[in-house]
């Protein structure tokens, strides 16, 4: 009887506990995303966002699609996982600019320092925008039922512990479970809102608000897109490298022909989850202080998600990512120095010249990639204004939801892929490899 990998997945004991685990705590961040901080009015909130609700997306909207909904419920995880990964850009910029901190990484243990920085650093941004956030539900009528001063000392501290948690429960998921913990806990929000959008969907078509025609055409162009994510994220360019025979104790060993393999978009959806975290700090700044502060209203309004700055910032910051994330993890000197020390070469390239072929090859396989996926970011919009496709269900179809579940899909997949392959089991799929950035 032909083996059947569902099956397979789960006689291999290890790899059933970490689904396990996995899936018991994204359970628990969905429930803590319903959890409502203390001093909080539920009905007061839900009849100010109902009066609030307009055409196009609204920032409260936006930041739910990271937050799993948890934002405008004014959970204890309002604040999801973009602190900590707002926190994590700035570290590998300090990185870049301060060389003693960069020789800190380097060390023996350097790595766990630097993350013990980051997440002493996140605690201070959550202090931040918790302030802001308490101060945003301080002007929304009758939904504070604590003191003032009380409410604002007991919801930073609440929104605080939430996200702090979270970063526990993704670090936890990266050690007994599977798949990368903080890229799950974003993918499962989103996943959280499709069927509200779906809903929505469904009532414009009931309502004769939406035609058919367009739904059915909408939705085979995502499909066209989704195929389109999947060649991106698995295409390589593989450069050959050459190793010479060589003697190691009394052993010759013979001459080996290998590659390194670069992948087309060697960051996968690093750089949208960037640009997304970096564009979602002013906006929750902007929303939550803006009805006090003027210029900050003018703010929120400016970067409006479906407005034209915060497109074009968005696209220029998913670019300048994924150079700026593929020189931190693809460095070509260190790659070269690693070739020439075991005694390789490419073919046709002279040895003092190889870190400025590696170079070369990466800017030109980024470019592309970076403006595939700035222009994945852009479709929501279009399909919004040209279809008058309901704008939740279009953000959470495209754009940076749609990469973010593809690249994160795709990783799983192959986490799980290497998990059946190595316990001598034929994986997932028939034909060819899952590859992943996580191994």
């Amino acid at each position: 009887m032909a083996s059947n990998a569902i099956v397979d997945i789960f006689r291999i004991r290890d790899l059933r506990e970490r689904i396990i685990f996995t899936f018991l705590m994204l359970v628990i961040f969905r429930l803590g995303a319903t959890i409502p901080i203390p001093g909080i009015n539920v009905n007061a909130l839900r009849l100010y966002f109902q009066t609030q609700a307009g055409t196009g997306l609204s920032v409260t909207e936006y930041l739910d699609f990271f937050a799993g909904g948890a934002f405008s419920r004014f959970s204890v995880f309002m604040l999801g996982i973009m602190p900590y990964i707002s926190m994590s850009i700035i570290m590998q910029l300090l990185l870049l600019v301060f060389p003693a901190l960069k020789k800190i990484s380097e060390e023996e243990g350097g790595r766990k320092k630097i993350q013990r920085y980051t997440r002493y650093g996140t605690v201070v941004v959550c202090i931040i925008q918790s302030f802001a956030v308490a101060v945003y539900a301080d002007s929304i009528p009758d939904a504070i039922t604590l003191p003032r001063g009380l409410y604002m000392v007991v919801s930073m501290l609440t929104v605080t512990a939430g996200t702090v948690f979270l970063v526990w429960i993704g670090e936890q998921i990266n050690q007994r479970g599977i798949g990368n913990g903080i890229s799950l806990l974003i993918f499962a929000g989103i996943v959280a809102r499709l069927p509200a959008g779906i809903w929505v969907l469904i009532q414009d078509v009931q309502a004769g608000d939406l035609n058919p025609v367009f739904v059915i055409v909408v939705f085979i162009m995502f499909a066209v897109v989704v195929a389109l994510v999947v060649y991106e994220q698995r295409g390589q360019r593989k450069i050959p490298v050459h190793y010479a025979k060589r003697v190691v104790g009394r052993k010759l060993y013979g001459a080996q022909n290998t590659y390194v393999p670069f992948k087309i978009n060697p960051s996968g959806v690093i750089p949208v989850i960037f640009a997304a975290s970096v564009m979602t700090f002013p906006l929750q700044i902007a929303q939550s202080m803006g009805p006090d502060v003027r210029w900050l209203q003018q703010v929120a309004i400016w970067l409006r998600p479906d407005g034209p700055a915060y497109l074009i910032t968005y696209t220029l910051l998913i670019i300048f990512f994924a150079y700026f994330y593929t020189q931190v993890t693809l460095n070509p000197i260190e790659i070269s120095k690693n070739i020439r020390e075991n005694g390789g070469s490419i073919p046709g390239i002279r040895s003092e010249k190889m870190e400025e072929y590696f170079a070369r090859i990466l800017n030109r396989i980024i470019l592309p990639g970076a403006i595939f996926l700035a222009f994945i970011a852009l479709i929501p919009t279009l399909v919004q204004q040209l279809f008058n496709f309901p704008a939740e269900l279009a953000f959470l179809m495209g754009g940076t939801s749609l990469l973010i579940l593809v690249g994160v899909d795709l990783d799983l997949m192959s986490q799980i892929e290497g998990h059946l392959r190595m316990h001598h089991h034929d994986g997932l799929t028939k034909k060819g490899r899952l590859k992943s950035r996580y191994l």
